[in-house]
């Protein structure tokens, strides 16, 4: 099957979130909705245009099977969020694709460069990064229900 990249709006965050959820239950963490989904369920939704934007990826079903949400952060820089893909669909090039959309996105605002926060136990995503430029900037330690450790990585665009 081939899959094909879209533009989303705040209408698929729910979808969004479910896909989150069958990750996080892959991993075994803890599912806290409230505490996890600032962006999807706070009064402000941080990745409508132009300051932002959310792919997905739906599957024949039109099922969410991959996402992922860019935002502008400061002058010229730029934050991806929310890059999660099903399981059984990793290592077949979307979730590069998905990270080719949202640095595509940012070039296209006159970024200079993108940054991204990953948790440390997404060794796959760390692959993912390492191999597409990107470099470990930094280190934070979330006050969630897991215990999160995150690493900063950023790139520079052109």
């Amino acid at each position: 099957m081939a899959y094909e990249i879209v533009t989303a709006g705040a209408d698929a965050a729910a979808e969004v979130i479910e896909l989150i959820h069958r990750v996080f239950d892959e991993y075994g963490f803890i599912w806290d909705p409230e505490d996890e989904f600032w962006d999807f369920l706070g009064d402000e939704y941080p990745y409508a245009p132009p300051e932002g934007q959310l792919w997905v990826i739906r599957d024949e079903a039109g099922t969410v099977v991959g996402s992922i949400a860019a935002e502008l952060i400061g002058e010229r820089v730029a934050e991806l969020h929310r890059l999660y893909l099903d399981a059984e669909l990793r290592g077949r090039g979307l979730g590069r694709a998905l990270l080719l959309a949202g640095e595509q996105w940012a070039a296209g605002q006159g970024c200079e460069r993108v940054v991204l926060w990953s948790d440390t136990r997404f060794a796959e995503a760390h692959r993912l990064y390492e191999r597409g430029g990107y470099a470990k900037t930094g280190e934070r330690s979330l006050a969630d229900v897991n215990a999160t450790v995150e690493w900063r990585y950023e790139r520079a665009l052109g």
